[in-house]
């Protein structure tokens, strides 16, 4: 997924703009990945096996928690019955929309 994410460019300042930090639980602890995202200049905060908490990471892992349990909300989701991964992306971005419209409206009513 870190692979795959693209730079932002910015042309008025003419910077890119890339991930600072990965917050990650130990299922993502290994030497390889740590070392791959150094050289990435991306900075880690991963737990680590058998020294390290994961309650540390709970503030940041859970909006992803949080987000992930809003989508799976939606049938056409959780089991994904489209083919073609363009249909799927769409349907999650509408999905998405929903879930940010669903929230503005609580917090401004």
């Amino acid at each position: 997924m870190i692979g795959g994410h693209q730079t932002r460019h910015d042309p008025h300042r003419g910077r890119y703009f890339k991930p600072q930090r990965l917050h990650a639980d130990k299922a993502y602890d290994h030497a390889d990945l740590r070392r791959w995202l150094r050289w990435k200049r991306i900075g880690v905060r991963i737990a680590r096996k058998g020294i390290e908490s994961s309650e540390r990471l709970g503030r940041r892992r859970w909006v992803i928690e949080r987000t992930m349990s809003w989508l799976s909300g939606y049938r056409r989701l959780s089991p994904r019955y489209e083919r073609h991964p363009r249909n799927y992306l769409a349907f999650l971005g509408l999905a998405a929309a929903l879930c940010c419209y669903k929230r503005l409206v609580r917090l401004t009513t």
